[in-house]
């Protein structure tokens, strides 16, 4: 069984994508398969920011959100994991800083990191560093 870190662009894209990328896609199809992921516990914010901002542009009716997080619930109860990884402030910033992303995205790249595993990401800019930190990409 595979188990790689998912962030939030791919989950959130087999949902909000139109075509969805080919790399969620594989995601998706990895996690039918027996592999599971881990998600460090920003992942269910980002997930909610995802549809409430895409409901406040009227892309998706209510009715959608609901069957979408009621997929999200079922994956979370069988195949996705919260990290217990507590990543600091300070520890955040300075991965920040360091591979110039966004304070979330470092926690993704630190929890990659920590737990010795791949990333699936749709961010170039979090792939690239993930790249240069040493850590593989879910392909």
């Amino acid at each position: 069984m595979k188990r790689f870190v998912l962030a939030a662009s791919v989950s959130l894209a087999w949902f909000l994508d139109s075509p969805v990328p080919d790399l969620a896609i594989r995601v998706r199809r990895s996690l039918a398969n027996g592999s599971s992921a881990t998600v460090p516990p920003l992942w269910r914010l980002e997930i909610a920011n995802g549809f409430a901002v895409s409901g406040r542009r009227g892309a998706l009716a209510a009715s959608f959100v609901d069957r979408c997080l009621a997929d999200i619930e079922g994956l979370m109860a069988s195949v996705i994991d919260e990290s217990a990884t507590a990543i600091s402030l300070r520890q955040a910033l300075s991965i920040a800083r360091t591979f110039r992303l966004s304070a979330y995205d470092a926690v993704y790249l630190e929890t990659a990191r920590r737990e010795l595993l791949p990333l699936a990401t749709l961010d170039r800019a979090l792939g690239e560093a993930a790249l240069k930190a040493g850590i593989q990409l879910f392909r």
